[in-house]
């Protein structure tokens, strides 16, 4: 059945920052190498989960569902679901990991241990602890609700190739194509959700998605404000270090004007540097002298404020750069 009030991944807006930090710094900088080696874990996860997504797109289940992706709820505290599968008779939460080699999970204490082919050793929170907190929270975020509908849970290994040593004492591991087969074997048991009940809460946790904001990169990395490199980048290019001419801005690179460059470069602002900005900020970053313009600039951001004329800081509402 066509799946109706579904979600899709969000853009990662940590994965943003990461992205543009690297460029505005230099390459022999300290952080850079922490930056990259966070970035590629975050991409490599949002490969597992969009291969998830994709196997589950492809799936005819022969009952009424509804799939979220990347979705973020608050109970007694926030959490984050790779996917959740909602039928009218059962909920199931699949939490996503994509590391290479050999994997190892422990109970005691609960950690997962990654063994590399290149000998390396890497210890991460046990995925089956992540699991069961997001069932338990999940749980609880539905009898908020009075709603009464039965979870299941399972750990997917994005590839096959991910091979496991030690698979966890009780709880579920799969594959993406083991992913359907599993959900379609669990019992349908009662009555299930009305109709008009599961619609409600297909929109409910539409309604009650909170994109995560996360802290500026330099703020998370303790990164000098000064080892980040200003200047609005080319749109064309995406060399640093346009020139503001009359109603536009000039590459000196590739030679192209672009009268909106601003904008992206104030949103990396926002994701590297600082949550708000000031005008003295904003010229120091675009790289120009007039404050009016820096002021003309900012007000056609839209941008949230706080402050009068001479002391105003600008906000801006980060959800406004990620496709939902």
């Amino acid at each position: 059945m066509k799946n109706i009030n579904s979600k899709e991944r969000s853009d990662s807006i940590t994965l943003k920052g990461l992205i543009a930090a690297q460029s505005r710094m230099s390459a022999n900088h300290p952080t850079v190498a922490i930056l990259s080696s966070k970035q590629s874990m975050i991409e490599a996860g949002i490969g597992g989960e969009e291969r998830v997504a994709e196997v589950l797109g492809r799936y005819k289940f022969p009952f009424k569902n509804n799939i979220f992706h990347d979705l973020s709820l608050c109970s007694d505290s926030y959490f984050q679901i790779d996917h959740l599968v909602k039928t009218p008779y059962y909920g199931v939460i699949l939490e996503t990991k994509n590391l290479a080699g050999s994997l190892e999970f422990r109970d005691n204490p609960p950690q997962l241990i990654q063994k590399r082919e290149d000998g390396q050793i890497k210890y991460y929170e046990s995925p089956v602890v992540q699991l069961e907190r997001n069932i338990e929270l999940f749980s609880a975020w539905l009898s908020e609700r009075n709603i009464d509908l039965p979870l299941y849970g399972a750990i997917v290994l994005a590839y096959p190739k991910q091979h496991v040593e030690i698979p966890p004492a009780d709880t579920k591991i799969l594959f993406p194509n083991l992913v359907p087969p599993f959900i379609k074997s669990l019992p349908q048991q009662g009555k299930g959700l009305s109709a008009s009940t599961f619609n409600w809460l297909s929109a409910e946790l539409i309604r009650c998605h909170q994109t995560y904001i996360p802290k500026p990169i330099c703020e998370s990395y303790q990164i000098p404000i000064q080892d980040v490199q200003p200047g609005v980048r080319c749109i064309s290019c995406g060399k640093i270090g346009m020139i503001k001419i009359s109603r536009s801005w000039h590459c000196p690179v590739c030679k192209v004007n672009n009268h909106l460059a601003h904008e992206p470069t104030l949103a990396e602002w926002f994701l590297v540097v600082k949550r708000t900005i000031t005008n003295r900020e904003c010229r120091e970053f675009l790289q120009i002298n007039d404050k009016f313009t820096a002021n003309r600039i900012l007000q056609s951001m839209n941008f949230k404020s706080h402050g009068t004329y001479r002391n105003r800081t600008y906000f801006m509402d980060l959800r406004t750069i990620i496709r939902n």
